[in-house]
């Protein structure tokens, strides 16, 4: 009898603990994966430390990609974070184990892909396209098997949708010769190519319209293969809600505007630093530069730095335009941000007073950033450098210099490190990761120029004065040009 019992109290307790347990069941299976995110606070995007995806730039977070993301965020209402896998591959197993949400770094959504994810709808199209340099003496490759050869060296990333195209070639050409790496990007394949230490890659033509500018010479020689969709790459899950929110993102007027702004922002910008004109320049000093100098000097009664320089680097920031904006929304003669023109009292951006004299401000407190015992001409390029590229990475450039047996604080030095940023064996190796470090080599390089210029155009303007007046006044000493030349010039 008391065993009975016992069975019949242990038999009303298990119901009345399932009986309690099932609201909690039924609120679990009712919870979608959209539904887990929005409680959580947070999507997880996976993405890639590159130019076309995400970077920090300035120190803040940059790249299609991830303002993308941010804006997919927001639609949610719930916060984003990045998880950055160290090399292409390691985003498919990322998604895989199910530690990221949502991968989006620049992927075809191709059909061996389509058989283990899901992807939202495309928001960009792009082509193979196979890269070269242009070199005299050598011939355009007219078709692949003139690049995929045993004697060229034609090297693509591994486990890219690009492999696996030229995998599917090679079944019609068995010719095909190639070699596939998992330690560059796009960017560095193109910029091998450009310094010859390769004959040709594949890249994506979207990569390559954004980044070609900065290596001239660089061609591309065809298509290979149909253009294909790049889409956001999701793990299938049951209730399909995260795919659906996907949808309703992208169908968003709003976010095809966006879409539109971003691919002008990041996808069709020019490279600025490879244009020297010394006959624009001369003419600007005749049009432009008259009416600005006044200012350029108050800018140096107020914050001591050269006014000469003052100059230069307005002019390689806006050619003297006071009406000139940039894709990313600085404007004006001296370019300021908003921020930056927030912090040195400027209300008017395109007034060429305020932005010179507030331009100056700014450009003392970037100095300041630099340590003390960088002193001279060094302390200033560094600090161009670092307005140009951003602090964090000029340090991270300073770190790979003393690495490498050279100087941290001598420019000349520095400069030849700066461009490792862009290489995936450096850059994951240092705390802000990637930058387009041949940038601010470029920079820097051309306001040099623009102050000596810009110093032998006044030099020359001065001796023109002093000869028109001693045309009036026999008394008065002529120049000598030759001697202009031979004094001015080399001090520059």
């Amino acid at each position: 009898m008391f065993d009975l019992r016992r069975k019949k109290d242990a038999a009303h307790a298990l119901l009345v603990l399932l009986v309690l347990c099932i609201p909690a069941l039924l609120s679990w299976n009712s919870k979608t994966q959209l539904g887990a995110i929005q409680e959580a606070g947070v999507i997880k995007l996976v993405t890639r430390n590159s130019p076309n995806t995400y970077f920090l730039e300035k120190g803040e977070p940059a790249g299609f990609e991830y303002e993308l993301g941010k804006a997919f965020a927001d639609f949610l209402g719930v916060k984003l974070e990045l998880i950055v896998p160290l090399d292409f591959s390691s985003i498919f197993t990322t998604m895989r184990q199910r530690d990221g949400h949502v991968a989006a770094a620049m992927l075809t959504a191709t059909p061996e892909r389509e058989q283990d994810f899901a992807f939202s709808p495309a928001y960009l199209e792009t082509a193979a396209v196979l890269v070269y340099r242009i070199t005299q003496g050598q011939k355009k490759p007219q078709k692949l098997t003139d690049a995929a050869t045993p004697d060229k060296q034609l090297m693509i990333i591994a486990d890219s949708s690009h492999a696996s195209l030229m995998q599917s070639l090679k079944l019609q050409q068995p010719e095909l010769v190639w070699q596939e790496t998992s330690d560059f990007s796009s960017v560095e394949l193109m910029e091998m190519v450009h310094n010859q230490e390769i004959d040709y890659t594949i890249v994506d033509s979207v990569a390559y319209n954004a980044q070609h500018s900065f290596f001239p010479g660089l061609a591309t020689a065809m298509e290979i293969g149909e253009p294909q969709p790049l889409a956001w790459m999701i793990n299938p899950y049951y209730d399909n809600s995260l795919a659906l929110a996907l949808q309703r993102f992208f169908e968003r007027e709003t976010t095809q505007e966006l879409i539109e702004q971003l691919k002008t922002k990041y996808f069709q910008r020019q490279n600025p630093l490879n244009f020297y004109d010394t006959a624009a320049f001369r003419e600007h000093m005749q049009s432009r530069f008259p009416s600005l100098e006044q200012y350029f000097m108050m800018g140096e009664q107020e914050t001591d730095i050269d006014w000469h320089l003052l100059a230069a680097v307005a002019y390689q920031e806006s050619h003297w335009n006071p009406d000139a904006v940039s894709p990313t929304g600085v404007r004006g003669i001296m370019m300021l941000t908003n921020a930056a023109a927030a912090d040195v009292g400027v209300t008017d951006r395109t007034d060429p007073q305020q932005s010179i004299i507030g331009g100056a401000h700014y450009l003392t407190q970037v100095m300041d950033k630099i340590p003390e015992r960088i002193q001279g001409e060094d302390r200033v390029w560094f600090a161009l450098a670092g307005y140009n590229v951003g602090f964090g990475h000029l340090e991270d450039a300073r770190k790979l210099t003393s690495q490498g047996g050279k100087n941290p604080d001598n420019w000349d030095d520095v400069k030849q490190f700066l461009p490792l940023l862009t290489q995936e064996k450096y850059y994951t190796k240092v705390r802000y990761g990637y930058a387009r470090g041949y940038e601010p080599v470029q920079y820097v390089r051309n306001i040099r120029r623009y102050l000596k210029l810009l110093r032998w155009e006044i030099q020359l303007l001065q001796a023109r004065r002093l000869d028109a007046a001693s045309d009036h006044d026999p008394d008065h000493p002529s120049w000598d040009p030759a001697s202009v030349k031979e004094n001015i010039l080399p001090s520059l």
